[in-house]
C-alpha cells in the first residue's frame, strides 16, 4: 500500500481524561516497527472493559489514551520480521496475545502468553516503550495493545488473529473479546455434557455468550441468574430456559438452585465478577461431579471464601481467561463456527452508530440498553 513506511494522519476518539466524553481528533499513527502491524480498523464495538478503564475508578489512570479492543480490520502494512500476516489480510485484534515462543504459548493447556498477556497499565508498545500515536508531537497512549477507537492502529503481530476474508467484519468483530470469553468458558472449560443443567450468573454479553455455548454443547436446562429481570426475555434467544432473580427469594440463591435441580446444577458459569456471585456459582453445583467456572474479574481486594468440605465433596472450581482460546490459533476456528451457522453472532448486535457518534455507545452501555453496539468507521 502507498502508505507503508509513512506516518498516517487519521481520526481517532481520544479520551483526554477519566470519565469525560471521547473527542474525535486528528492523530498521527507511526509506521509499525519490528514484529508490529498497522491495521485499518473498519468496525469496532464497545466492551464494558473499555468503560471500566475510561472511568478509571479502580486502577492507575493513563491519559490521554485511545481505548477500544473489540474490532475487525485489514492489515495496512507490516514491520520487520512479520511473516504470519501480510497487507490486505483480514484480522481481529485481541487484547491478549500468543507469541508462539513462550512456555504458555507452547502448552496445549494454556492460552496465556508471557510476552503478550493483558497489561492494562501499559500505554506504549513493548518493543521500544514508545507510543505509535501522537498529536502535535505529544504521545497519546495505547490501551491493552489494541486501541481500536482509531481509523488506524499499531499492534504487536502476536495480538492479531488472521481470519477468513469472507467473514463479515461488521459481525465477527464482536468475537474478538466478550463473546469468545463467554462461549469458551462453556465449551472449552465447563464442557457441559449433553442433557445437563447449567446455571449462568450475569446475563450481559459475556453471560449470554456462555449460555449460547451451553446451548451448542447440548445442555437441556440453562438457568439464567440476574438481578435485572428485563434481561430475561432477551436471554431466551441464547438458550436460557429458566430464570432466577435472587431478589425474589429470601434464601441464598445456591439453595434456590439446589431445590430446582435435585441437589445442584451440573455446571455453572459466573460472568459478573461480583465475589458473592462467584461463591454462589461454586456452591450451587452438584456434589460428586459439579464444575463451576469463573469468568468475571473481581474487585482487587476481593477474597473467595467457602467451606473446604465443598471441595472434598467433589465439586470443582475453575477459572478461565478469554475462554481458554489461544488468540491466533483458535479465533479463526470460532469465526468458522459462525460461517458454518453453528454460532449466531447477529443476535448479540443490538445497536450500530457511526464513529462520529461513538459517545452514544457509551450512553447505551451506561443505561444497560442492548448487548453490543457496533461502531462503524467512516473511512
Amino acid at each position: 500500500m502507498a502508505t507503508a513506511g509513512k506516518v498516517i494522519k487519521c481520526k481517532a476518539a481520544v479520551a483526554w481524561e477519566a470519565g469525560k466524553p471521547l473527542s474525535i481528533e486528528e492523530v498521527e499513527v507511526a509506521p509499525p516497527q519490528a514484529m508490529e502491524v498497522r491495521v485499518k480498523i473498519l468496525y469496532t464495538s464497545l466492551c464494558h472493559t473499555d468503560v471500566y478503564f475510561w472511568e478509571a475508578k479502580g486502577q492507575t489512570p493513563v491519559f490521554p489514551r485511545i481505548f477500544g479492543h473489540e474490532a475487525g480490520g485489514i492489515i495496512e502494512s507490516v514491520g520487520e520480521g512479520v511473516t504470519d500476516v501480510a497487507p490486505g489480510d483480514h484480522v481481529l485484534p485481541v487484547f491478549t496475545g500468543e507469541c508462539k515462543e513462550c512456555p504458555h504459548s507452547k502448552s496445549a493447556e494454556s492460552n496465556m502468553c508471557d510476552l503478550l498477556r493483558i497489561n492494562t497499565d501499559r500505554g506504549v508498545m513493548i518493543g521500544d516503550g514508545k507510543s505509535r500515536f501522537s498529536i502535535n508531537g505529544k504521545p497519546i497512549y495505547h490501551f491493552v495493545g489494541t486501541s481500536t477507537f482509531s481509523e488506524y492502529t499499531v499492534m504487536h503481530v502476536g495480538c492479531v488473529a488472521k481470519i477468513n476474508p469472507e467473514a463479515p467484519l461488521d459481525k465477527v468483530c464482536v468475537l474478538s473479546c466478550g463473546i469468545s470469553s463467554g462461549l469458551g468458558a462453556s465449551i472449552n472449560v465447563a464442557k457441559p455434557p449433553k442433557g445437563s443443567t447449567v446455571a449462568i450468573f450475569g446475563l450481559g454479553a459475556v453471560g449470554l455468550a456462555a449460555a449460547e455455548g451451553a446451548r451448542i454443547a447440548g445442555a437441556s436446562r440453562i438457568i439464567g441468574v440476574d438481578l435485572n429481570p428485563s434481561r430475561f426475555e432477551e436471554a431466551k434467544k441464547f438458550g436460557c430456559t429458566e430464570f432466577v432473580n435472587p431478589k425474589d427469594h429470601n434464601k441464598p440463591v445456591q439453595e434456590v438452585l439446589a431445590d430446582m435441580t435435585n441437589g445442584g446444577v451440573d455446571r455453572s458459569v459466573e460472568c459478573t465478577g461480583n465475589i458473592n456471585a462467584m461463591i454462589q456459582a461454586f456452591e450451587c453445583v452438584h456434589d460428586g461431579w459439579g464444575v463451576a467456572v469463573l469468568v468475571g474479574v473481581p474487585h482487587k481486594d476481593a477474597e473467595f471464601k467457602t467451606h473446604p468440605m465443598n471441595f472434598l465433596n467433589e465439586r470443582t472450581l475453575k477459572g478461565t481467561f478469554f475462554g481458554n482460546f489461544k488468540p491466533r490459533t483458535d479465533l479463526p476456528n470460532v469465526v468458522e463456527l459462525y460461517m458454518k451457522k453453528e454460532l449466531e453472532v447477529e443476535k448479540f448486535i443490538t445497536h450500530s452508530v457511526p464513529f462520529s457518534e461513538i459517545n452514544k455507545a457509551f450512553d447505551l452501555m451506561a443505561k444497560g440498553e442492548g448487548i453490543r453496539c457496533i461502531i462503524r468507521m467512516e473511512h
